[in-house]
């Protein structure tokens, strides 16, 4: 080996190590709430406030896991999460998928600028439209029930309909023309050919849109008013209150609602990624 390429290698070796020392660095440094919020919550009261703060507790208190289950109707609230997660899920999947389809694999007069109109869309607050849907789902009758934190995900929302786009673009469309020649019409080319190849973007849009309606707070509070149908994102509001906070079993019960996010994402991470470096190949 010669010198130069010696030299090479020690230079990309280095650049390497550098790179991942970095790397681990920053990934540290982002884990440190979830390390602390983990740590408080097995920390005795005692501990919980003590200056220097103590990042191991000196003895693990599971105490704060009972109260976090029994302060607030944990398991109800759960159910109520997943229901309208799993809803919420499906509803953006679908009509996603399908607006996405429409958008990509048929051609249509003005397909292109209607699509423009759609993304545009995504420019548009919350705050602006959360009193007008606020007036249609009251005249609907829909307030104190999940109707309105599941319904709008089965209007295709703007930005998975962008992601599943894109994603359905790099597909090459031969395999639709050869299907077509075959007879096939294009429900069964959208079901039987374009989904299974898309599993790795429809897998992205169904973990946004889970943790999206996992960690909403707003909506549920805008629309819920019975306490048996709160979402655990409200239920995590009732530890505080005028005169006192339960900070032992609000860490506790925020430890519950994290932790199967930061699972999930460890699962999924493979088809997550795979499914984002993929999208937007094609424009």
């Amino acid at each position: 080996m010669s010198e130069g390429v010696k030299v090479m290698h020690h230079q990309k070796t280095t650049s390497r190590v550098l790179n991942h020392l970095v790397l681990i660095f920053f990934a540290a440094l982002f884990a440190l709430p979830l390390f602390w919020l983990i740590s408080t919550s097995l920390k005795p009261n005692t501990e919980i406030f003590v200056f220097p703060p103590k990042w191991i507790p000196s003895q693990v208190f599971w105490g704060h896991y009972k109260t976090a289950i029994q302060f607030i109707p944990f398991f109800r609230y759960l159910s109520n999460t997943i229901l309208i997660c799993a809803s919420s899920v499906l509803g953006s999947v679908i009509s996603a998928s399908l607006v996405a389809y429409g958008f990509s694999r048929i051609a249509w007069p003005e397909r292109d600028a209607i699509f423009v109109v759609v993304i545009a869309t995504m420019m548009i607050p919350f705050a602006v439209t959360m009193i007008p849907m606020f007036v249609v789902f009251n005249k609907l009758r829909w307030i104190n029930t999940f109707k309105p934190l599941v319904a709008p995900t089965y209007f295709g929302p703007a930005f998975y309909v962008f992601l599943l786009r894109q994603f359905f673009m790099t597909i090459p469309l031969e395999l639709s023309d050869a299907a077509r020649i075959d007879g096939a019409s294009e429900f069964f080319i959208y079901r039987a050919i374009v989904l299974p190849l898309a599993r790795p973007a429809l897998a992205v849009v169904a973990l946004f849109q889970f943790i999206g309606s996992w960690n909403d707070f707003l909506g549920p509070l805008i629309y819920l008013r019975s306490t048996e149908k709160y979402t655990l994102a409200l239920g995590l509001q009732q530890f505080r209150s005028a005169l006192l906070t339960e900070w032992g079993g609000l860490m506790a019960a925020s430890t519950l609602v994290t932790l199967p996010i930061v699972i999930l994402f460890f699962f999924t991470q493979r088809t997550f990624i795979q499914g984002i470096s993929l999208t937007g190949i094609k424009g």
